[in-house]
């Protein structure tokens, strides 16, 4: 009877026993932790503590995250004080990431996942009142998503200070000239957010939003996307700008989620380019994810492992077989 163990470093086949080395403990490129840009959204949290827990126990190296907002982490990024943002939203961001690239300083390595953005309304809304179909007919129902500060205004809630989300929202907000019936209300934390939007459908009040998906916000509540003008490229991108001048009515155009690194790094550590390179999730498994993530009130890290032990055929795609070994040992 032949019988062959390769993971404890034996091979047995028949009478013959062969000694093999264990696997080697990883070595990483770097003599210095790679430093992640660390936003403050679900998926960003938790693809890059998957990244993290790869690098680590696959990879053999140290990580850090530096956290901030989406405009200084891009800045942080060119600057190489930060070599990895594992989300970059790039026609949200639009010209800015464009210039960033433009300067040599920082790359896109590939695309996680492709994202969505809109304005909503849960669906109690929009049966409440039938004839809110788009952003052009909020005027008409201002009373209805009064704002406590501003009673004569109604309050639309954005993304918060700092988000180029907020940029672009605030254009098209003028742009469909809102600014004298709404007042544009932004958290001060993509908690802060998503805690007004929770809070206002658990007590089925009214409320008007941006949000973008996947998220466990867009996954879980029931909402309507209200209707927004044509996309138009010129204008879509005008509005991505803080000095957007005339600001132009258009849709927020899908974007690629991309995987953005400091060239130097890219160049430093060409096997974990590599690796980030090829890191693709399909939003179906981060919706499920998130959900999952949300009930359970876990950790990234939890989230992480998660997926990680439910989707080797995956992840598994993106190093080689021994680093992929390695973290399956570490699951």
């Amino acid at each position: 009877m032949k019988s062959i163990t390769t993971l404890a470093g034996v091979v047995s086949l028949g009478l013959c026993t062969l000694s093999l080395p264990a696997l080697a403990a990883p070595k990483c490129e770097l003599d210095r932790p790679v430093k992640f840009g660390g936003m403050n959204w679900e998926t960003n949290l938790i693809i890059t503590e998957i990244e993290r827990f790869i690098m680590k126990e696959g990879y053999g190296c140290k990580t850090e995250v530096e956290s901030g907002e989406t405009l200084t982490m891009l800045a942080a990024m060119q600057r190489g004080d930060v070599d990895v943002n594992s989300e970059i939203w790039a026609t949200t961001i639009g010209v800015p990431w464009e210039k960033a690239v433009a300067s040599g300083k920082v790359k896109a390595l590939g695309t996680v996942f492709e994202g969505t953005e809109g304005w909503y309304i849960p669906r109690y809304v929009a049966e409440r009142f039938p004839d809110l179909k788009s952003a052009a007919d909020l005027p008409k129902f201002k009373d209805e998503f009064s704002d406590p500060e501003e009673p004569e205004k109604g309050r639309f809630y954005n993304c918060p200070a700092g988000w180029s989300c907020g940029v672009s929202t605030a254009n098209l907000f003028k742009a469909l000239k809102l600014t004298e019936s709404f007042t544009l209300f932004g958290p001060g934390t993509g908690a802060a957010q998503k805690a007004a939007i929770t809070s206002a459908y658990k007590r089925k009040r009214n409320i008007v939003f941006y949000y973008w998906q996947p998220t466990t916000v867009v996954g879980q509540l029931d909402l309507v996307k209200l209707d927004l003008p044509p996309v138009d490229a010129d204008a879509a991108a005008c509005n991505t700008l803080p000095t957007c001048a005339n600001p132009k009515p258009s849709g927020y155009p899908p974007t690629p989620v991309l995987t953005g690194v400091n060239t130097r790094f890219s160049e430093q550590a060409p096997q974990l380019a590599t690796f980030l390179g090829k890191v693709a999730i399909h939003p179906d498994q981060l919706n499920s994810l998130l959900s999952w993530y949300e009930e359970e009130g876990a950790e990234p890290e939890e989230a992480a492992q998660r997926f990680l032990s439910q989707h080797p055929d995956v992840w598994s795609q993106w190093v080689p077989p021994a680093v992929a070994e390695q973290v399956k040992q570490a699951l």
